[in-house]
């Protein structure tokens, strides 16, 4: 009934991607390759989580 009301996990989900990648690239332009690697890896993780949440909202 208040469906409108619950907060949308992917909306979230897609703000911590945006920042990680934003970490990520200050982190490769200070040549902090090894935290750009780190960073890099958990936006991935967190981009393949919003795919599966929008998988089983297409469903």
């Amino acid at each position: 009934m208040f469906s409108f009301l619950k907060p949308d996990p992917i909306k979230k989900l897609r703000k911590e991607y945006d920042v990680k990648l934003e970490q990520g690239m200050q982190a490769q332009r200070k040549g902090d390759i090894k935290s750009f690697a780190m960073l890099s890896a958990e936006a991935e993780k967190i981009w393949s989580e919003i795919e599966n949440l929008e998988a089983k909202k297409a469903k």
